[in-house]
């Protein structure tokens, strides 16, 4: 905001000069000129000087010198035009650059902040998380947030644990069991006896990680100062030659102003806001030009499984059917029974059969087994669904039947039995998004050269995965700070100048903030991958992360272009202001118009 309104006061300032010269007041419009230059020129001062504490030499300097050797030389009008298009690039580019993320608050609100603790006598009573001591008991409610570390003391649990881990499909814990802070219950109320306290815990331990990965994440080095380290030298060479040579310091303040590096202050920043632009027509949010600069140059992709390339909640794989009994019929009562359960399963198997047009009826005499199993009567029929042994040990023969159960990894069957008699299997997974395939090829023509899979799922499940989608390398069973290892090990590879991660839940988020680009999917993932990412995507499609890197490529390649045409066209004023050809107030105005010609050709960046 301080830029912003700098660049509006700078504006004012060579608006007010200039129209106190033509109403025939010279002395004022000057007096007017050299207070707008001084109010850039102390705070460019002190930026420059920090950048040199830190042996950081970036292209500010060269307009430091040009506004300070104007007005030591009595050039006013130079010195305002030098300082307006200083400042105005730097307002640019803070609008470009400015992070628009909120690091973890969303991670820092989803953390639980209650407890709630069997006390004397069995009464439940609700207490800041941070009291839970080693050893309480605690009660886990429906659909609430597992607070701390536990060890499951009831008969079992039913838990979602795709937030920290990956795994999809929900996970059933029997007693004894452990059970990580930051799960969320799937099932019925469970009892949990605390092992860690909650600032031990493993959702804090993901926080610190996020943490870490935010404040050890090395500065991005913007493309106008890697070119300013080879323009600042050769400028200030040029302007004591031909102050030597001529015996004349306005020439090398000449020198200094259309070297004035108007072109990398203000072409690429323009060239990087026209790609954020164009990315977020194309469904992606990206949050600074530095981003869309990094996209240009990413060479490897990595991809995270539930929810990224798969859709991260289970789904209806295939439906086998016993003989006897059509298989849309067997859905239909099967689906018509589990109306009544909470089972994420059974809730993916009810719109599966209402997408598919199946008229249910209302289930009558229903009892569940949390977990394992459902049974009632449906239009007169008697119905189970669960596992086959489930099945079996109440009371439903399965002589004969062989269930599809575990033969596919990442797979989860329902069978069902209709009248005490096997009617088939339902094999629920979590499917390959649709798109991914087009994800895979597109990255690929874009000129990404490694891709790969990061999962903390089983390793039976990631290979199949990274098998049908031709992945370079599958990294699976991996904890949300082994994924960020993976990501600073590919890093430190030769070659690979910048790193993307794509993910889409808090396992995620250590990744994606240690990344260079840390991608969302901000539509089905967890808020705090959204607030880690550089970049979210707001469309339910993992294969915008091809449009963002193709505007990435576009976007530095035009910036490159009009960064270096700028550049050439200064070398050759420089040369005429060293002749004394060029005064420096024609040179200002001459900077101008190349930063027109610049801004033009960075502007292409907005279209396809």
């Amino acid at each position: 905001m301080v830029r912003r309104l700098l660049a509006v006061g700078c504006l004012v300032v060579v608006a007010a000069g200039a129209i106190l010269h033509l109403a025939g007041a010279p002395a004022a419009g000057d007096l007017v000129l050299a207070l707008g230059s001084v109010l850039v020129l102390v705070p460019l001062t002190w930026s420059v000087a920090r950048s040199l504490a830190h042996r950081d030499v970036g292209v500010d300097a060269i307009a430091l010198l040009a506004i300070a050797g104007a007005l030591a030389l009595g050039q006013w009008g130079a010195a305002a035009v030098v300082a307006l298009m200083l400042a105005g690039g730097n307002a640019l580019e803070e609008a470009a650059a400015g992070r628009a993320r909120r690091e973890l608050r969303a991670l820092v609100e989803r953390a639980p902040r209650v407890a709630h603790r069997i006390g004397p006598g069995g009464s439940v009573e609700e207490l800041p998380v941070d009291r839970v001591m080693i050893g309480d008991s605690l009660v886990v409610r429906a659909g609430e947030i597992v607070p701390v570390d536990g060890v499951l003391t009831g008969a079992e649990a039913l838990v979602d644990e795709s937030s920290m881990t990956g795994e999809s499909l929900p996970v059933l814990r029997e007693r004894g069991d452990s059970v990580r802070s930051g799960a969320s219950n799937a099932g019925d109320v469970f009892e949990l006896r605390a092992v860690r306290p909650a600032a031990e815990s493993a959702y804090a331990a993901v926080l610190r990680l996020v943490q870490e990965a935010e404040s050890s994440k090395p500065r991005f080095v913007r493309l106008a100062d890697r070119y300013a380290i080879f323009f600042l030298p050769l400028t200030i060479a040029v302007a004591v030659l031909a102050w030597a040579l001529s015996g004349d310091p306005v020439r090398a303040v000449a020198v200094l102003v259309v070297a004035t590096p108007c072109p990398l202050i203000l072409a690429a920043p323009i060239a990087f806001v026209a790609g954020i632009s164009r990315a977020a027509r194309a469904g992606v949010i990206v949050k600074g030009g530095g981003v869309i600069e990094a996209l240009g140059k990413a060479r490897t992709v990595l991809l995270d499984k539930t929810g990224t390339l798969t859709l991260g909640a289970p789904e209806v794989d295939r439906v086998v059917a016993a003989d006897g009994l059509p298989a849309q019929e067997m859905v239909r009562l099967a689906a018509s029974l589990e109306q009544l359960s909470a089972h994420p399963l059974a809730e993916a198997l009810v719109h599966h059969a209402v997408r598919n047009g199946l008229a249910l009826s209302f289930p009558e005499q229903v009892t569940e087994d949390p977990g394992r199993g459902i049974a009632g009567v449906v239009d007169g029929h008697r119905v189970a669904a669960g596992g086959s042994h489930w099945l079996t040990a109440h009371g439903h023969q399965l002589d004969g039947w062989t269930s599809p159960e575990g033969d596919e990894p990442g797979r989860a069957t329902i069978s069902v039995a209709v009248d005490g008699r096997p009617a088939g299997a339902i094999v629920m997974g979590d499917q390959v998004r649709q798109e991914a395939p087009d994800l895979v090829t597109g990255l690929r023509a874009a000129g990404i050269d490694q891709i790969v899979l990061v999962t903390g799922d089983r390793a039976a499940v990631g290979a199949e995965v990274g098998r049908s989608l031709g992945l370079d390398r599958v990294y699976p069973d991996l904890s949300p700070g082994e994924k960020a290892e993976v990501v600073r090990a590919l890093q430190q590879q030769p070659g690979n100048p910048v790193v993307v991660m794509v993910g889409d839940g808090i396992n995620d988020a250590p990744a994606l903030a240690v990344a260079d680009v840390g991608i969302a999917m901000g539509v089905v993932g967890a808020t705090v991958a959204s607030e880690t990412a550089d970049a979210v995507i707001v469309q339910d499609r993992v294969d915008r992360v091809v449009a963002a890197v193709r505007i990435g490529r576009r976007s530095l390649s035009i910036a490159r272009q009009s960064v270096l045409a700028g550049m050439g066209i200064s070398l050759v004023a420089m040369g005429f202001a060293a002749a004394g050809l060029i005064a420096p107030i024609a040179g200002a105005l001459l900077q101008e118009a190349i930063d027109v010609a610049v801004i033009l050709n960075a502007l292409r960046a907005l279209g396809d």
